[in-house]
């Protein structure tokens, strides 16, 4: 089985998980000080009750020290497909200091039939320092070493797992609430409660209801779109301090990977050079292939590093349908090899088109073509690239078919008419768009078409500040152009102090990482699966209606979905445009 226990419980059994068993990789921390002006006393002073609490709007950051202004009421009702996660938040606030405060969630009960609370998890949203998307709109690139110069706000992001909270006077401490349906629980209308508990203070109960609609949506497993999140092990080993690939790290690493997995997530990132972006997050990455120029000149390798990841990614997390391995054209054209005669890292300087780089990067391939075709994962990985030129990409490529004209070439970057038969996964920046001729013959060949953003794109994104439906776009949006999926650059790439402080140096707040140390799930992350699901539903819906001939429901379908195009810039109400979506998605 590739989905263990430990997955099942981090991901529906949320705060009950303690009582059940520990995580040594979860910590509590102390929150930094949120700087920005709140409302003071007098205003918390007008509350009815010292204690307060109901459900919060999921599109809303709600700040810590002002009391919440948009509110839901007692109940939170929303529409799920069977085997569909749905999220909501709710918010607790009081003027005066309530210590171990606690979530339990009941059983969501139809009739007979239930939801039962091991589904559903209730968590506490903890607050991350992040700040603005960009200081001028057009780009959220750019130094940002002094964080001064920014105007920095505290964020709730973070979805805990730790199961009591103090809550300080005069604060808001919002709660994510998500009830995975199971598949083959029977439709109808589901009611539980949401009950928090706290010293001093009476039970409050907070009233859930979903609907659930006569339709299913596939285990993750099975989805079709093609999510890229490229993972970063180095980070896991220094910010836990242990030894890298050992036991420890990858038991480290098992509970970050395992939400990846459940996420949907197809393609384990791999390294086969060292650096090769040039050391531009807090941890570098190095190679996992060591290259040895031996003392007769001939070349030997050492896949021992790769084996063990790829085979872990694969086998024991379950994430197995594609290995992407960087990358032949690096930031810096340096590539390094253990020179046995001197006993010694050298490198080869060279650029695409030179012979010492056929030289170097032929020998490798063909060894490395053999290695995977014994390990059986020969069909199933690409030489990647990524932000590369034309030219340098022309002769990558001459490079890769003359080693093996079977492997499969992957690239992230601009739109190259010249190459792009040759690249197996073409997956342009959010802006850039395929041909529709050359998009429809690649998907009929089987070949993978998707969109990525970065830095530079302000919006839509998945910033600490970034709108919350943000992260929802992406999956319409994909749908909106016929592409296969989404790839983002960073799923864990942590800064130094990742539970407490998102900032980085050349980025907006949160562009390193959607999931925090310890297997703990951001609402960033979450809502991004959101939309994965609805690019689900509507590939559903689609082939339905195309079957049944159902033109009416189709064109229905169709005009919601293109609204998601976003070729006129960005959409100033995307929170209600999702809701609106949804409405439509959740009527057929």
């Amino acid at each position: 089985m590739k989905k263990t226990f430990i997955l099942c419980a981090l991901l529906t059994m949320g705060a009950q998980l303690f009582a059940q068993q520990s995580n040594q990789f979860i910590e509590d921390f102390t929150e930094l000080t949120d700087g920005k002006p709140h409302d003071d006393a007098s205003v918390w002073a007008k509350m009815p009750t010292p204690v307060q609490a109901q459900w919060g709007d999921i599109n809303v950051r709600y700040a810590k020290y002002d009391v919440p202004a948009v509110l839901q009421g007692k109940k939170w009702q929303t529409k799920a497909w069977k085997g569909e996660k749905v999220n909501a938040q709710a918010l607790f606030w009081a003027n005066k200091e309530i210590r171990n405060l606690s979530l339990s969630v009941s059983d969501l009960k139809s009739g007979s039939h239930v939801i039962p609370a091991s589904a559903i998890s209730a968590g506490f949203l903890r607050y991350v320092m992040g700040d603005p998307v960009s200081n001028n709109g057009k780009t959220a690139c750019g130094d940002r070493s002094n964080k001064a110069d920014w105007d920095s706000t505290m964020v709730a992001d973070l979805i805990d797992l730790i199961p009591e909270r103090d809550v300080e006077a005069m604060s808001t401490r919002p709660i994510w609430v998500s009830v995975r349906v199971p598949q083959d629980v029977k439709a109808g209308k589901y009611k539980g409660t949401l009950t928090i508990k706290g010293e001093g203070i009476d039970d409050i109960r907070l009233q859930m209801e979903v609907s659930v609609l006569d339709r299913v949506l596939p285990p993750a497993e099975d989805w079709k779109f093609h999510l890229d999140l490229w993972q970063n092990p180095y980070s896991v080993a220094r910010y836990f301090n242990v030894p890298l690939w050992s036991r420890e790290h990858f038991e480290a690493m098992r509970p970050v990977m395992e939400i990846l997995e459940a996420a949907g997530q197809k393609v384990v990132t791999a390294t086969i050079m060292n650096r090769p972006w040039n050391g531009q997050t807090e941890d570098a990455f190095n190679s996992m292939v060591l290259k040895t120029k031996n003392l007769d000149g001939s070349w030997s390798y050492d896949y021992t590093v790769f084996d063990k990841w790829v085979s872990f990614m694969m086998e024991e997390i379950g994430i197995d349908a594609q290995i992407n391995c960087y990358t032949l054209i690096p930031w810096a054209l340096q590539f390094d090899y253990l020179d046995q005669a001197s006993n010694s890292i050298k490198y080869v300087h060279a650029k695409p088109g030179d012979a010492a780089y056929a030289d170097y990067w032929g020998s490798f391939l063909k060894d490395f073509a053999k290695h995977l075709k014994a390990k059986g994962w020969f069909e199933k990985t690409t030489i990647a690239m990524d932000e590369r030129g034309v030219d340098a990409m022309k002769e990558a490529i001459k490079v890769i078919h003359a080693a093996d004209p079977d492997f499969k070439i992957s690239l992230a970057g601009n739109y190259y008419g010249e190459v792009q038969s040759d690249l197996y996964d073409l997956c342009v920046a959010m802006g850039q768009t395929f041909p529709e001729d050359v998009l429809a013959q690649r998907k009929a060949s089987g070949k993978k078409s998707t969109v990525y953003t970065c830095c530079a794109e302000v919006w839509p994104n998945t910033f600490m500040t970034s709108g919350p439906a943000e992260a929802v776009c992406f999956g319409w949006h994909a749908a909106a152009w016929d592409y296969d999926g989404y790839l983002r650059w960073a799923y864990n790439s942590w800064t130094k102090d990742p539970l407490r402080d998102s900032r980085f140096r050349t980025w907006a707040a949160g562009d390193c990482y959607l999931v925090y140390p310890g297997g703990r799930s951001s609402t960033r992350l979450e809502r991004l699966i959101e939309g994965i699901q609805d690019f689900e539903k509507i590939r559903i819906l689609e082939e339905e209606f195309a079957k049944d001939g159902a033109t009416k429901k189709r064109e229905k379908l169709e005009a919601v979905v293109e609204k998601f195009r976003f070729d006129k810039g960005s959409v100033e109400n995307v929170a209600d445009l999702v809701k609106e979506a949804r409405s439509v998605l959740n009527s057929f």
